[in-house]
């Protein structure tokens, strides 16, 4: 099967903090994969900002060297490789300063779509979007995007927020969370909302629970520093998760369209319960013989910061009362995995009596690696002995089942960055969408800052601490096995 390529307009990108980690190894590998997809025009280019003392020539080197790196197998095509980097542009500037900005609006043409990648800190969101207008580089039509954290807590968020509306229009602002960009997760809207056979069992008097599970094989390495002040909760709860559990738990939208999607996702964020005390657990890794434990990566021998997190939520509406969703995610864990399972509750009634053990049909959609569905289903066991049963996957693994050249055919950077280019929002965080999610989080992290709650440790290679397990144990659950 051959994936279809849409096409999109002639654009000029600018991407400040060219020179960084991020532009490195997924944005700048992202374009070149659709320049070779054919859906980058000809004359469409690319602009690295920073402040290091490149020219372009220098920059092209160092964008065809990442690329190479982090491009798979399209990068091994040096005659498209040489055409993309001709592309390629550079301008040094100072973000707080006045230094290059003249020298980008003259590179910056109006009669093209054009858009500003914001790949830095957000201390410079607004000095960028200030010079943007001064200079008269941004129009009615520019749009620019920001990555991740989008505040800290619900004040920064809005400060945030405020700062961007200044200058440019909601519908101008692309907050990009790469978890969105994945295929299985779009596979998700169009599973529940395309397919007939599960949208009426999607609620609580089919469905026993869900859970949602990322976890990670690495530890916080260099990003100790960063990741201390903010920990599991904010880092990945508050947005990747909250994100996959507003896509799972949501209602049909009307129709197809960035704010009608973003509308019911809203909806269920603001549905959801506060959570408890003793719904929460926290962990944090130890040391082992050979690593070194969350406390040495971070710094702090005294630190309270968590590097993982399960917790029971529940949502407050007709579909999901009564079923709860359990969500948790870790790093240095036994196995990098990210899954969304949906456990359907038992039949009515046993006919098979109790020999037949428990049967449960449940939806596993995996995330991260080998991206696919599996719908386990009760089948009788072959051979003669009576009326014993097994479950049996129907899998869906992407890569077999429709061809490698289409699991492999982008992944979420280069659709999100299309999306941009095509003034699609639907995959992008709405400014009250970021705040509602804020107004729940917070009150769990101060809950925890006042309890003076002390992570439970936990040992690298496992499933986090014991204290998760019994979570689920107490309701009568147990997690899903962690495992690629």
């Amino acid at each position: 099967m051959v994936s279809r390529v849409i096409p999109v307009d002639s654009f000029d990108l600018v991407v400040f903090g060219g020179t960084g980690d991020l532009a490195r190894r997924k944005i700048f590998p992202a374009l070149y994969r659709r320049y070779v997809a054919c859906q980058m025009p000809e004359d469409s280019c690319v602009i690295g900002a920073a402040r290091t003392d490149y020219d372009t020539a220098e920059y092209r080197k160092v964008i065809g060297d990442a690329i190479r790196e982090f491009g798979g197998s399209a990068a091994k095509e040096d005659k498209k490789l040489k055409e993309f980097l001709a592309r390629v542009h550079y301008v040094k500037i100072d973000a707080k300063g006045s230094d290059g900005w003249s020298d980008l609006a003259g590179m910056v043409r109006k009669d093209l779509v054009n858009a500003f990648y914001f790949s830095v800190a957000p201390g410079l969101f607004a000095p960028l979007a200030e010079r943007l207008h001064e200079h008269n580089i941004a129009s009615q039509t520019s749009r620019i995007v920001v990555e991740k954290p989008f505040g800290r807590d619900l004040d920064s968020a809005k400060d945030l927020n405020g700062i961007l509306a200044r200058h440019f229009d909601e519908q101008q602002i692309y907050r990009i969370d790469h978890y969105l960009g994945k295929e299985t997760v779009q596979n998700l809207m169009a599973v529940r909302f395309g397919n007939i056979l599960f949208e009426p069992l999607w609620n609580s008097q089919y469905v026993d629970h869900i859970q949602i599970t990322v976890a990670e094989t690495v530890g916080v390495g260099g990003r100790g520093g960063y990741y201390d002040k903010s920990g599991a909760m904010r880092d990945m709860i508050q947005n990747h998760l909250m994100q996959l559990l507003c896509l799972i738990a949501m209602e049909p939208p009307s129709r197809f369209d960035p704010n009608g999607v973003r509308d019911e996702k809203v909806k269920v964020i603001k549905a959801l319960e506060p959570v408890v005390p003793h719904h929460i657990v926290r962990g944090q890794y130890e040391a082992t013989k050979t690593q070194p434990s969350y406390r040495d990566d971070a710094g702090d021998p005294k630190s309270r910061t968590e590097s993982f997190v399960a917790l029971k939520c529940n949502i407050s509406n007709w579909r999901w009362a009564g079923t709860p969703f359990y969500l948790r995610t870790g790093k240095k864990l036994k196995a990098r995995a990210s899954e969304i399972a949906v456990v359907f509750k038992d039949a009515p009634h046993a006919i098979f009596g109790q020999e037949a053990g428990r049967h449960r049909n449940i939806l596993v959609i995996r995330l991260q690696p080998n991206e696919g569905m599996t719908l386990g289903v009760t089948i009788k066991e072959p051979g003669p002995g009576g009326m014993r049963l097994i479950d049996v996957p129907l899998d869906m693994t992407f890569a077999e089942a429709l061809g490698p050249e289409v699991a492999d055919a982008a992944d979420a950077y280069e659709r999100l960055i299309m999306d941009v280019i095509r003034g699609d929002q639907t995959l992008f965080m709405r400014g009250d969408e970021v705040e509602a999610a804020w107004k729940w989080t917070d009150p769990v992290v101060q809950g925890i800052t006042d309890r003076h709650d002390v992570p439970k440790p936990y040992r690298v290679g496992s499933t986090g601490p014991d204290d998760a397990n019994l979570l689920m144990k107490r309701d009568g659950r147990e997690w899903r096995e962690i495992r690629e």
